[in-house]
């Protein structure tokens, strides 16, 4: 069971450098090239929409949300299309990307989410 767990944790991996490939690929339709960016950038970014320390809803991002945008991106992208940038990602497996971009935007979303709850709390 390890072994499959740690096989399919490769797969996710790849799959989502192949989707960073995409959003740049000219071969990509523009609305997978935007849905794999945002995939990408989430799954790339060193920080979390909702926290890990939070029970259960911490890892919901990560266990159903983000296999599911995964899935959901690679469908859009034609099957010619993703095996060719399959193997791209695997040649650049080594070299990681991560997204900075991706950061910016999860701290923009909790700031807001701070400043409405802030406007909510102090509101009189």
């Amino acid at each position: 069971m390890f072994d499959r767990l740690k096989e399919w944790a490769k797969r996710v991996r790849l799959d989502v450098l192949a989707l960073y490939l995409a959003a740049r690929d000219p071969r990509v339709p523009w609305y997978a090239k935007a849905l794999a960016a945002l995939v990408a950038a989430y799954a790339l970014s060193p920080i979390d929409l909702i926290p890990d320390f939070i029970p259960v809803l911490g890892y919901f991002d990560d266990l159903v949300v983000l296999p599911l945008g995964i899935k959901v991106a690679i469908r859009m992208i034609p099957d010619d299309v993703m095996a060719d940038l399959r193997k791209q990602a695997e040649e650049r497996m080594l070299t990681r990307p991560r997204s900075a971009v991706g950061a910016v935007i999860v701290i923009l979303v909790w700031l807001t989410a701070a400043v409405i709850l802030v406007r909510i709390l102090f509101k009189r």
